[in-house]
This record gives structure tokens, C-alpha cells and sequence, in this order.
């Protein structure tokens, strides 16, 4: 059995980030941070993720912002933005690159589309890996 892409989910609110957890236990091995500075920590131990779900507003930055210092790092990440503010996306003036979001998805969100949407990324993400990976 192939091993599973590592999957981070980033929400300061502790029963999004559980709900989270519960959807995509299955598919990926999933990291759980409750701030960005936890996230920024986990990628330090544990390197690249497949994929990153984070919410956008959080006390210490933006999902933005941590999007930003992630994909410095890891390029290939593919980020998906939690918000229920279309406008965080375009008014957000602390991200320098609206590019790093693979996908926003507007709160309250469809399970079943935010996994559809996971998926997307993590094929995505599979395609452009080298040749060597695995």
C-alpha cells in the first residue's frame, strides 16, 4: 500500500480543526495545528506537506500569510483557504502572492466539496512531484 501525502490543517478554533481531522484521517496522514506558528513548526519536524487547509483569520497571521512562509520553503505545497470573507482574499495587504492558494472555500463549507477539492490538490501535487520521490 502506497504511503499516504501528508495533509496539514491550520484552524485556531479547536472543533473546525477536529471536524477536519475526522474528514480526511482516512485519505492522509494529517498534522493538526491550532495556530500558524504550531503549522510553522510541524513543517521544521516534519517537511513538506502535500497539502495545507488553513482558516484565514487567526490571531497571529493570516492563512495568507502562513501560505506565504510555507511555499518559501516548500513550493510545491498545494494551499487551500478556509474563509468566510471573500474579500480577506483580495484585501489581505500583508500577502505578497494571492497565487499560493490552490483553492478558497467559502465558509460554511460541504464536507463531501472540501474533499473533492483535497483530492484535486493531492493529484495535482502527485503529478508534479520528481520522478524519483516516492
Amino acid at each position: 500500500m502506497p504511503e499516504k501525502f501528508k495533509l496539514m490543517i491550520v484552524d485556531d478554533e479547536r472543533d473546525n480543526l477536529d471536524l477536519l481531522y475526522r474528514t480526511f484521517r482516512r485519505e492522509f496522514k494529517v498534522y493538526k495545528a491550532s495556530d500558524p506558528i504550531e503549522a510553522l513548526d510541524i513543517l521544521d519536524q516534519e517537511g513538506e506537506m502535500a497539502v495545507m487547509i488553513s482558516d484565514q483569520s487567526m490571531p497571529e497571521m493570516t492563512g495568507m500569510q502562513l501560505f506565504d512562509k510555507t511555499t518559501e520553503r516548500f513550493p510545491n505545497t498545494k494551499c487551500i483557504l478556509l474563509t468566510g470573507y471573500s474579500e480577506d482574499i483580495i484585501d489581505d495587504p500583508n500577502s505578497s502572492r494571492e497565487s499560493v492558494v490552490f483553492r478558497c472555500i467559502m465558509k460554511p463549507f460541504s464536507p463531501d466539496e472540501l474533499k473533492a477539492v483535497v483530492q484535486e490538490a493531492a493529484d495535482v501535487y502527485m503529478k508534479n512531484m520528481p520522478e524519483d520521490a516516492s
